[in-house]
């Protein structure tokens, strides 16, 4: 009986404050509420049991959301595995540092005992890189559920992909055609506050001549870094596991990794930008948080344009 009342409480409490509906695609913050109610807790638990053990995790589960979404929308495609008569999307250079597959498998596999058929690969990404942000000491936000897997994941569709050697002009083109401002670009940007870059990404900015736009200090780092191979790692800031406003602040620096870190603040539309997240936290993790959840609803699959997968590396 406790437990009854327990779960009716909790339904309600859901109803009231999870009311949202997005009027473009009728995703909702509640869609699990009666169909796998406890959907939520299952993915926070299993990525707070992960990131207690490998703190390193949440730099690759951010990852995850933005390169699922970025290619054919936000519908799980970055999960399936290549086969003989197709390679995925995994494939890819630049979806190396995506980590974390093994923590989506393990939600999967719970939520299908519990209610199968129901919660979304998609959605599972969407709130797995949620819960990382927070965890890391992020912002806590909620996203609208209710996205359904694409049966699409085809590694050349990652070449739209922004590039390390994009400049800031370039950055807010290709972001404004996905429906991105300047600001939510910079917002996003932001989620290199988590993780590292790997020496292939950035070494051409060390070649003679060296980039100019780079502290000469810092730059000695990175080549240091780069004596150890392409595979080497280097920070984007001096908190990899905390998510803060420290990459802004190495930006001041002229301490960027990547070379489309960097240009943030040489460019006058987002040096302003740079300079108000490297003041004021508060109102980087407001836009942050903003800017996700405007991302976690690109390009989504509802009905019949896509489907819940039963495992998440295959299409049913």
């Amino acid at each position: 009986m406790a437990m009854a009342n327990f779960l009716a409480v909790f339904l309600l409490m859901e109803l009231i404050a999870g009311g949202y509906r997005d009027g473009a695609n009728g995703l909702t913050m509640n869609y699990y509420v009666f169909s796998c109610p406890f959907a939520e807790a299952i993915v926070r638990n299993t990525v707070t049991s992960a990131l207690r053990s490998d703190p390193t995790l949440a730099a690759g589960l951010v990852r995850m959301h933005f390169h699922d979404c970025w290619i054919q929308g936000c519908d799980g495609s970055v999960l399936i595995d290549s086969t003989k008569d197709n390679r995925a999307e995994k494939e890819s250079p630049g979806n190396q540092s995506v980590r974390g597959f093994e923590l989506i498998d393990d939600v999967k596999e719970q939520l299908e005992k519990q209610c199968p058929g129901v919660v979304s690969c998609a959605d599972i990404v969407a709130m797995a890189a949620r819960e990382a942000v927070a965890l890391s000491g992020g912002p806590v936000y909620d996203i609208p559920k209710g996205r359904k897997d694409g049966r699409r994941s085809k590694v050349e569709d990652t070449l739209i992909a922004p590039a390390p050697t994009f400049n800031a002009s370039e950055l807010v083109r290709v972001f404004g055609l996905r429906g991105f401002s300047a600001q939510d670009m910079v917002a996003l940007s932001g989620g290199h506050t988590l993780g590292v870059a790997r020496c292939l990404t950035f070494k051409n900015r060390l070649s003679d001549p060296v980039d100019p736009t780079m502290d000469s200090d810092f730059s000695k780092t990175l080549s240091k870094t780069c004596s150890g191979g392409d595979d080497a790692e280097q920070t984007f800031d001096m908190t990899r596991n905390n998510f803060d406003n420290f990459y802004f602040q190495a930006l001041q620096r002229k301490s960027g990794v990547l070379f489309s870190d960097q240009t943030l603040y040489n460019n006058p539309i987002t040096k302003s930008i740079v300079k108000g997240y490297a003041m004021n936290q508060a109102k980087f993790f407001l836009d942050f948080q903003q800017a996700m959840v405007k991302m976690s609803l690109l390009d989504v699959k509802e009905g019949s344009q896509g489907e819940v997968r039963a495992d998440c590396r295959k299409i049913n």
